[in-house]
């Protein structure tokens, strides 16, 4: 299992729809959110693109330098970008990090936004040339020269003089839930990425993805996007998941649910039947709870609860195939020591954060009686079930 965080480069802060507790993002901010991800031992961190946020290279290329072994699932946008210069801009960014980058490839799901960008096609067109750019972008990110034309590109004698550290090249993450999307998953890429629905929804996501990527003769891994409440006690996670929306009314949820029904994505319209903008019934499944969605586009559902359930649902994820999750919680920067500290020690991680020892600077815990270091306990659970 891998587990990655978020860089909340759209903004942060302790409620949601509110600027009470709200934080400012600056770059010191973030990067104590970064550093923190790197040193709590993530696998990880999703950087968020779009007009609403910073620029994701931009930014990751700015925590690298202040991080050591995290690594930054960056976006590439079929549309925006020609897939010659994204394969430059992800060799570079990986041979800079040694390595640690991820790809995340977005075609993008809100039409207005897209036409303030220049693009003007169609929901299915979109994927079409997504289709074609990753075509070209994997011929030459792995050295190759490139030629090609479709319905959307030319290009010819594409090439790329700097390779990646990685190859044939960074992994390339994606996530769309309509069919074409799925076919071109399919095709492509090496993570498929859904937002946190259901089990059983999930369930049917994979099973669709994987029988497509075996006609291709291909197999694709499976992560999931997802916030987080966890606390000790069941009880506290339900607080705080009730606190983060105590400021979130009516004239808030409408607002947000009509700008996201303009949107063609059909994982955000998947993501809004859940709640359908009524919070009167926002535990949909056993601890997946989407009081997010209300007021938030894309990942919309938490998991919350005690450390030992919110373990146990993960692993029900896990059993499903996803290997990936993508995790958050506001604020981000403390919610990351909360999610690293009672999950991490119950999940079967290929990723284990450097633990060094205590030192006189820097003891584990408070000294206690001026003279004693606290004492270690582990906090490690082999139970995996849930009453």
């Amino acid at each position: 299992m891998q587990v990655l965080w978020f860089i909340p480069t759209h903004g942060d802060g302790r409620y949601l729809a509110t600027s009470i507790g709200g934080r400012s993002t600056n770059f010191s901010y973030l990067r104590q959110i970064a550093q923190a991800i790197d040193q709590l031992g993530y696998y990880g961190a999703l950087l968020p693109t779009g007009r609403s946020c910073e620029d994701a290279w931009i930014m990751a290329s700015a925590l690298a330098t202040h991080t050591e072994r995290m690594r930054f699932l960056v976006a590439i946008r079929p549309g925006l970008m020609s897939p010659g210069v994204a394969a430059r801009m992800a060799a570079t960014f990986d041979r800079l990090s040694n390595g640690r980058l991820l790809i995340n490839v977005v075609t993008g799901g809100d039409p207005v936004e897209l036409a303030g960008d220049g693009v003007h096609l169609s929901h299915d067109d979109r994927y079409r040339l997504t289709d074609e750019f990753l075509t070209v972008w994997r011929d030459i990110a792995r050295g190759e020269d490139a030629s090609f034309k479709g319905d959307f590109l030319d290009v010819r004698g594409g090439k790329l003089l700097f390779p990646t550290v990685q190859k044939p090249y960074p992994p390339l993450w994606f996530g769309g839930s309509s069919p074409i999307a799925q076919q071109i998953a399919a095709k492509h890429v090496d993570v498929y990425l859904t937002w946190g629905e259901p089990p059983s929804q999930v369930a049917a996501k994979i099973a669709a993805v994987r029988q497509l990527a075996e006609q291709e003769g291909r197999t694709v891994h499976f992560g999931i996007r997802l916030h987080v409440i966890v606390r000790e006690a069941a009880s506290a996670a339900w607080d705080a998941a009730n606190d983060l929306i105590r400021y979130v009314d009516e004239d808030a949820i409408a607002a947000a649910q009509q700008a996201y029904a303009r949107m063609d994505s059909t994982g955000q319209q998947r993501m809004t039947q859940l709640h359908n903008g009524n919070r009167a019934a926002l535990e949909i499944s056993p601890n997946l709870w989407a009081g997010i969605g209300l007021v938030r586009g894309g990942a919309g559902t938490a998991l919350v609860g005690d450390s030992d359930t919110v373990a146990a649902r993960m692993l029900e994820y896990a059993a499903l195939g996803i290997d990936s999750f993508i995790l958050s919680g506001y604020p981000h920067l403390e919610e990351a020591y909360w999610a690293a500290e009672l999950l991490f020690p119950r999940l079967p991680l290929n990723h284990q954060p450097i633990v060094e020892q205590p030192v006189m600077f820097s003891p584990f815990g408070e000294i206690l009686a001026n003279d004693r270091f606290p004492q270690q306990r582990s906090t490690k659970h082999t139970s995996t079930t849930v009453d």
